[in-house]
């Protein structure tokens, strides 16, 4: 698929939920009717698959490439398809970004190595060597809160200097950073932290990869077009009337009451997997009170 070189990936991208069954096996026809939906009902011209939201860390690589294939499948001539590929060994990261490549995703998803906190050069060594592994496009996923280990910005300025590492999803909420990023490289910015979608629009950012896209991508694509037209105004309003949206979605981790919602409004989500929990029915309750404030019916 063709994109926009100052927008790599698209504009409005969903960190897709992973559909499962009630047995907790993977939900093929789910995830194809599902990425469906969202591209050709939510505004979508881009899906993440695999990312947090998609329960990267349970799922084996078997079942990444069979999801990967019903994607594309269902997706892949009408919008750019980006795998989740990183972990937190460099070797397995390459392999998964190699397979990914073979069957035909438009980028590759790289998140901060987890748990091993490595030093910096190390986060360089780690990206450049996934980087070198394809001839596909990167996005840098920058997740502190997740990874124990910001992506600083000296490293990034060095990792904008490979050319297939293009784009990062910031997730990290230091508008400071994502400035000076944006004045050192030519690294497209998407929102990875949707209370800061409007911020990061506002700094530079060219997109989001967004978990509550999956309810409201209409809305986001208007106030990405607003930002882009200079009516602040409009995107300001548009970002106002999302405010209980966003805050629903996170009361607990967003993967939960995002599945919960669909799962509310008869969409491909099934329950999560272990050791993540489904939704209690308290839980539920209040996120229908705030996807309602959000103008959201479930």
């Amino acid at each position: 698929m063709t994109t926009d070189p100052a927008r790599p990936f698209g504009r409005v991208l969903t960190a897709m939920v992973t559909p499962f069954a009630e047995d907790g096996s993977i939900d093929l026809a789910g995830a194809q009717q599902l990425a469906a939906h969202l591209v050709d009902r939510c505004a979508n011209d881009g899906l993440v698959v695999f990312g947090t939201t998609g329960e990267s860390p349970t799922v084996s690589d078997a079942e990444q490439h069979a999801v990967l294939e019903v994607v594309l499948d269902a997706v892949g001539d009408r919008a750019t398809v980006v795998a989740g590929v990183g972990t937190n060994d460099t070797a397995h990261s390459m392999d998964l970004a190699r397979s990914a490549e073979r069957l035909g995703v438009d980028g590759l998803l790289v998140v901060t190595p987890y748990y091993n906190r490595p030093p910096q050069a190390g986060l360089l060594r780690h990206f450049t060597s996934i980087a070198d592994s394809t001839d596909l496009p990167v996005m840098l996923y920058d997740i502190p809160v997740r990874t124990g280990m910001p992506i600083e910005v000296e490293t990034l300025v060095r990792a904008a200097e490979h050319p297939r590492i293009v784009a990062v999803k910031d997730a990290k909420g230091d508008l400071g950073a994502i400035a000076w990023t944006l004045a050192r490289t030519d690294l497209a910015y998407y929102s990875g932290e949707d209370m800061l979608n409007l911020p990061i629009l506002a700094l530079g950012g060219v997109g989001v990869v967004s978990v509550v896209s999956h309810l409201v991508g209409p809305r986001l694509a208007e106030m990405l077009a607003a930002v882009e037209a200079g009516d602040l105004a409009t995107a300001r309003s548009i970002n106002q009337s999302l405010l209980p949206v966003y805050t629903g979605i996170f009361r607990t981790q967003g993967v939960i009451t995002v599945k919960a919602a669909l799962n509310a409004l008869g969409l491909p989500a099934g329950p999560v997997r272990p050791p993540l929990v489904d939704a209690t029915p308290e839980q539920l309750a209040q996120l229908r009170d705030d996807l309602a404030a959000g103008g959201v019916t479930l």
